[in-house]
């Protein structure tokens, strides 16, 4: 066992020196270090700033308790020893790999939000109360090509959740910003993002809460430049008119977005299904073309789980 955590110290020690490197020459303080590079170390280990965040998948270890609790405690102070951070500074949570209730541990008790800052922009995270941390890291690059097209462009952001898409594409000078999604909090965090970049503005953004399926099937004006499209892979929320599958219903989806398209408007599509398969010959549109590769950012390289599409009408 003492080779294992040996193998575990060397490998982070070798991902650090390399990832921190290029996360400070792109001014990037918060990155993604160890996506599960060994079995038998079922972790994500994100890096915010001075703090750590760990999620464990959860696995089926032949481990008593107690050899699962030293285990679990070897593993967090080697990173702790690796990163230079204290205990404190870790936050550990607990996923789920199937479907079903998802849940967490969390090595403190209070609230911890902290700023952190991409491409020049900052967005606040919160490491402690919620499963996701509000940034999802492996966009930054796709966050960075919204900002780049949407000057004097009007935005629509579905499946918003805290809003980090409509505060790019505020900082490239959209002329109107319309938020979706089904959650106030969110909703909240996604003005707060926006406010702390002193780019908020009560007569460009709009916020609202609703279902998005419900959203587009009520949205009728195709006034919209660029729609960005990241759904869920699956959801039932008990707020949703039914269910969300998004390989059943990716096409009724896409096809619902360029109908609020103006023409040769843009639609950037995403989805984390890895099986996922495009029904391109279903969609209202042969503009179509598979941006995955060019949205890899340096520390998702080899390990991204997910397809982006740009669409056009």
């Amino acid at each position: 066992m003492q080779d294992k955590f040996i193998q575990f110290e060397n490998r982070l020690s070798k991902l650090y020196r390399h990832l921190s490197k290029i996360a400070k020459k792109q001014e990037v303080s918060c990155y993604r270090l160890y996506n599960v590079d060994l079995p038998e170390f079922p972790f994500i280990i994100d890096i915010y700033k001075h703090t750590v965040y760990v999620a464990e998948y959860k696995s089926k270890h032949k481990l008593t308790d107690d050899e699962y609790n030293d285990w679990l405690q070897t593993s967090l102070q080697i990173i702790g020893k690796v990163l230079q951070v204290s205990q404190d500074n870790i936050y550990l949570k607990l996923r789920e790999r199937q479907k079903g209730v998802q849940q967490y541990n969390k090595l403190q008790q209070e609230k911890k939000e902290l700023i952190v800052e991409e491409n020049g922009l900052s967005f606040i995270v919160n490491l402690s109360d919620y499963l996701d941390t509000g940034l999802f890291l492996d966009h930054r690059l796709t966050r960075q090509k919204v900002k780049e097209i949407s000057g004097q462009k009007n935005v629509l952001n579905l499946f918003a959740y805290t809003g980090s898409f409509s505060v790019y594409a505020a900082a490239g000078n959209a002329n109107k910003i319309v938020t979706v999604d089904m959650s106030k909090t969110y909703l909240n965090w996604a003005r707060r993002n926006l406010a702390y970049n002193k780019l908020y503005d009560d007569n460009k953004h709009f916020f609202i809460q609703d279902d998005t399926l419900h959203f587009l099937k009520n949205e009728t004006h195709n006034s919209y430049d660029l729609i960005i499209l990241d759904p869920p892979t699956f959801s039932n929320s008990k707020r949703m008119d039914g269910t969300l599958d998004i390989q059943r219903d990716h096409v009724d989806i896409i096809n619902r977005c360029l109908l609020l398209l103006k023409e040769n408007g843009i639609l950037i599509f995403s989805t984390n299904y890895r099986s996922f398969k495009l029904d391109a010959s279903s969609l209202a549109t042969t503009k179509i073309k598979d941006i995955t590769k060019q949205t890899i950012p340096f520390d998702f390289e080899g390990k991204l789980q997910r397809a982006c599409y740009w669409i056009e009408k």
